[in-house]
């Protein structure tokens, strides 16, 4: 794989056009088309600004192919999620994910929800979206929820989550493995491939309110670390049963 199948591939991930990407380094259409034609090689200062641009280093530009990375992902499905009971709790910092997933574990702990025989308990998250843009660029905190799903008859030991519930309903789903080896590009481009998809097969995104918009499964399997991405879609006859949370 060359460098110049690096640049293509990472232009056409990011959905950018040779006239855009020229923009953006502030070269010609007819450098980056050489540049992916391998007729070319940018000097060092682009390929540093083609790195950070696509969050990537310049080692793996030159010597990895990156073109593998299409095996991170596996193809979208439509899938029925069975309506489930939750204990969520949403936290705003710099690092929210890590601070409100510890949270939570302590809480199933504390609660007792790891003490159900023969259950596993399993957690999901999703962004919280509620940050001042002041919150953000001045103290640079974010926000994320996490929640934990509940037997329908679970009654926790103590307080701490708010305990709320979904009915039914249809999501598109991909699986990403090992997101968090690349998190800013993975996790971000498995968002896009279902909005891409969805635009591209006449489906429309539910953001009602009604129901989780978009949600994160984490999961280990054979010691490789997954994760399943889901975005909340209009209900569609053709939808594949599916119940990966029960």
């Amino acid at each position: 794989m060359t460098l110049g199948d690096n640049i293509q591939w990472l232009r056409k991930m990011n959905n950018i056009t040779q006239e855009e990407l020229a923009e953006r380094l502030s070269v010609s259409r007819q450098t980056i088309s050489k540049w992916e034609m391998n007729q070319t090689y940018p000097e060092i200062p682009k390929l540093i600004e083609i790195g950070n641009l696509f969050n990537c280093k310049v080692d793996e530009l030159l010597k990895k192919d990156l073109c593998k990375n299409q095996e991170v992902y596996s193809e979208i499905t439509i899938k029925e999620v069975t309506g489930f009971r939750m204990g969520r709790y949403v936290m705003i910092s710099p690092n929210p994910e890590d601070d409100v997933n510890s949270y939570m574990d302590r809480w199933a702990e504390s609660s007792g929800l790891n003490d159900i025989p023969g259950y596993k308990a399993k957690r999901i998250g999703w962004d919280f979206p509620f940050v001042s843009a002041e919150q953000q660029s001045r103290f640079g905190l974010r926000g994320y929820v996490a929640a934990y799903i509940l037997p329908d008859d679970f009654e926790p030991r103590c307080e701490g989550v708010e305990i709320v519930s979904q009915n039914t309903t249809t999501y598109a789903c991909i699986t990403i493995c090992d997101p968090f080896s690349r998190a800013f590009e993975y996790i971000p481009g498995g968002y896009k491939k279902i909005l891409d998809y969805l635009n591209a097969n006449g489906f429309k995104e539910n953001v009602s309110g009604e129901y989780l918009s978009c949600f994160e499964y984490v999961y280990e399997k054979e010691d490789i670390t997954y994760m399943e991405v889901y975005i909340h879609v209009d209900s569609v006859g053709h939808a594949n049963l599916f119940t990966p949370l029960r």
